[in-house]
């Protein structure tokens, strides 16, 4: 093998190690709805991602726009199957694999126009392959005062919060998904982006769901937004951003290139 030949193979090694490296990463940086929802998620209802608006800001740290479940126009069936469920919506992501000690982290935000007596509430939680609830993430649930997550009489939460104790924002909150801003009693309000963490402690195949569900009535609405839903710091949405699949091709280019020299 002569010297020019080993400098090239030297730059195809490194060259090619780079791009390899560039898209995990980018995959990480990347929103999560950043393209919209994300391929293989599958929605029961009303889903969508929108950027900041009204009382719901851009989730911390991100430049994109958010996911989001509403009651509006939800479906019925689709609560956890207590008496007194009416309409809401769920958002299931695609399959992914997790191992012991794997760490899933995303932000949420429950948004509600109802109040005193008429508990709506939000939730995540995973499911295996088989499609077997396995833990609840976090519930989030209407009341007049107080911390509403995890929400009353609801599944304990597997995750830990950021901030651990979460009072509704009160008043009626603007924001587009739920109409015009209207308040039932005591209880509406928001809860702003609140951080959970979840720690794997079985290896397996999973999804992950987010939900909200009218309680009681269909009349005043309920919603929750969410983002950087993250496994080990790389997006599950799994799309890697355009930027890397410029470099991708530049990277495919050159070394082909560099083969035919």
């Amino acid at each position: 093998m002569n010297i020019q030949h080993q400098c090239t193979s030297k730059v195809m090694q490194l060259f090619t190690a780079a791009v390899l490296l560039a898209v995990p990463y980018a995959s990480a940086v990347a929103g999560t709805f950043s393209a919209g929802i994300p391929g293989g998620w599958t929605c029961n209802g009303t889903c969508g991602t929108l950027g900041a608006d009204g009382v719901v800001t851009l989730a911390p740290g991100s430049s994109s726009p958010y996911g989001y479940v509403t009651t509006t126009g939800g479906n019925f069936g689709t609560g956890l199957g207590y008496s007194g469920d009416t309409n809401g919506s769920v958002l299931r992501t695609a399959l992914f694999t997790a191992n012991i000690g794997d760490k899933l982290e995303f932000y949420f935000n429950y948004i509600t126009h109802d109040g005193s007596g008429f508990a709506d509430y939000g939730w995540s939680l995973l499911r295996d392959d088989a499609g077997v609830v396995t833990d609840y993430l976090f519930t989030a649930r209407t009341k007049p005062s107080g911390d509403i997550v995890p929400g009353f009489g609801l599944p304990s939460a597997s995750a830990t919060f950021t901030p651990a104790s979460t009072a509704i924002i009160g008043g009626a909150p603007a924001w587009s998904p739920l109409g015009p801003p209207r308040c039932f009693a005591a209880g509406c309000g928001y809860t702003g982006w609140v951080k959970s963490t979840f720690v794997f402690s079985k290896a397996g195949k999973y999804s992950l769901d987010f939900g909200v569900v009218n309680w009681s009535d269909t009349s005043f609405q309920s919603g929750l937004a969410f983002d950087g839903a993250v496994l080990n710091g790389v997006d599950l949405g799994g799309v890697p951003e355009p930027a890397t699949f410029a470099l991708m091709g530049a990277a495919l280019g050159v070394i082909a290139l560099i083969r035919r020299k």
